[in-house]
């Protein structure tokens, strides 16, 4: 799902990786990609693919990242580098009243 680029994009900003104290990370990559499956699908975690691993573990994770900033500090990096060369808004976006 991710593309190599996007993924050195937000790699550095992860926890586990061999530069931080404590244990390293298993698979951030493929943790991500879960999340992503999560959020695009908007199934319950019970449902997430075996592809991804355990889902409670992937669930535990992410509400630990969460309560950590780790989405936080990735959202404001990729924001920091926006391209709203081409920004598209119809009226299946935007709603008004009469």
């Amino acid at each position: 799902m991710l593309t190599d680029d996007q993924w050195s994009r937000i790699a550095d900003f992860l926890p586990g990786k061999s530069t931080d104290r404590g244990r390293t990370a298993a698979d951030n990559r493929l943790f991500v990609e879960s999340v992503l499956y999560i959020a695009r699908t908007g199934c319950p975690w019970r449902d997430m693919p075996k592809e991804f691993g355990n889902w409670h573990s992937a669930y535990v994770r992410f509400a630990r990242w969460e309560t950590k900033g780790v989405w936080d500090q990735i959202a404001a990096a990729l924001q920091r580098d926006a391209d709203l060369e081409e920004l598209f808004i119809d009226a299946t976006i935007v709603r008004a009243h009469q």
